[in-house]
């Protein structure tokens, strides 16, 4: 069964992309923790970090690639950013689709929560 993040891909349903090439698309995130706050989705449906092949390896590396390219390009690069994979429900992953989260454009503390 295709994932939200298949549906925004394909346009079935409504979501703000701010980037997209043939491996991976980029969006906001609806509940932003930060002025920047995007998510980097992969096309193929990888349920979570847990489920990577090893042939996932070029993929998985594009998403950080992107991440930092759409810091360099929203002005949060200089200045820091946070990337987030979560990985499972006591990680708070929601969507069984692996993603990026790039949050950016405010101090961050640690330990994160």
């Amino acid at each position: 069964m295709p994932t939200l993040f298949t549906k925004i891909a394909k346009g079935e349903i409504p979501g703000d992309i701010i980037f997209e090439d043939h491996l991976c698309f980029a969006i906001r995130d609806i509940q932003p923790q930060g002025p920047i706050h995007f998510l980097i989705i992969p096309r193929k449906e990888i349920v979570s970090v847990d489920h990577a092949m090893n042939e996932d390896q070029y993929l998985l590396g594009h998403l950080l690639l992107i991440a930092g390219q759409l810091a360099r390009e929203h002005g949060i690069a200089t200045s820091g950013y946070r990337l987030i994979i979560n990985t499972n429900k006591d990680a708070g992953q929601t969507v069984p689709h692996i993603h990026v989260h790039l949050i950016g454009g405010r101090q961050m503390s640690w330990p994160p929560g």
